[in-house]
């Protein structure tokens, strides 16, 4: 059998499920293990996506939080013949570069890099793709820049459009702009370079967060995809991440 590692997220049903799975499956540790097991919600999933980045390890979750988009459904038996059929993803993060007064920082991003308001003031922030300026003053709460696998997240709730995971697209998406009014975003090839610039940034503070980590106070930032880098993501079979990006689709 293949070799396997489970993480589980704090919530006292994934750390039963975690004791239940160990019961009857040999966990080898992380260092060993060939696929991880991530028990949990989709916001535990992207915590161990970033956790085994660069390993080389499969990534496999089970559902024991509240949306699960990233998720297989839980069950204890048949572990061993779910993932003998399973389908794989592979994904592409984001790299986020913020420059605030004091530091610059990076991070990754495997759902959105979004930029939001700190305060009750709206923000101020000038957009340029592959260095030409295309909006020179965005009015608005904040914007983000999503992959497709992001696409169905914080990207649809803010009315951005839902992606095929093989479209090689970006969705930049605003979030609740005053001006210009009826900019409702844009497609962008995934080879992209975006960089936002704060207006006004003293007066009207903007964050930046890439997946879970946040810059506060940031005066610039720059998001590209990053190829370099992939995880492989395993779903069951005939629920593979693309069909669910399809399916989603036509929910009402």
């Amino acid at each position: 059998m293949v070799k396997l590692h489970f993480v589980a997220s704090p919530a006292e049903e994934a750390r039963t499920a975690l004791g239940q799975l160990r019961a009857r499956y040999n966990d080898v540790g992380a260092r060993d293990a060939e696929i991880i097991i991530a028990l949990g919600g989709d916001g535990f999933m992207l915590q161990t996506l970033h956790t085994f980045l660069g390993q080389g390890r499969a990534i496999y979750g089970m559902n024991l939080g509240t949306v699960g988009f990233l998720m297989n459904s839980f069950a204890v038996d048949g572990l061993e013949q779910r993932l003998a059929v399973a389908e794989a993803a592979q994904l592409h993060p984001l790299r986020m570069r913020a420059a605030s007064d004091h530091k610059n920082e990076e991070a990754l991003a495997f759902n959105e890099v979004s930029l939001l308001r700190q305060t009750r003031q709206t923000a101020k922030i000038r957009i340029l793709v592959d260095g030409k300026i295309r909006i020179n003053e965005l009015v608005c709460d904040g914007i983000l820049v999503s992959t497709p696998a992001g696409s169905t997240a914080y990207n649809l709730s803010a009315h951005g459009p839902i992606l095929p995971i093989d479209a090689d697209l970006l969705a930049l998406t605003p979030i609740s702009a005053f001006r210009p009014r009826r900019w409702r975003g844009a497609l962008l090839p995934h080879r992209a370079q975006i960089r936002f610039e704060i207006l006004e940034a003293d007066k009207r503070p903007v964050s930046a967060v890439a997946d879970n980590f946040e810059v506060r106070n940031v005066t610039a930032v720059n998001v590209a995809e990053d190829r370099s880098i992939s995880v492989t993501m395993l779903f069951d079979a005939g629920h593979s991440l693309s069909e669910r990006v399809v399916r989603e689709q036509f929910l009402d």
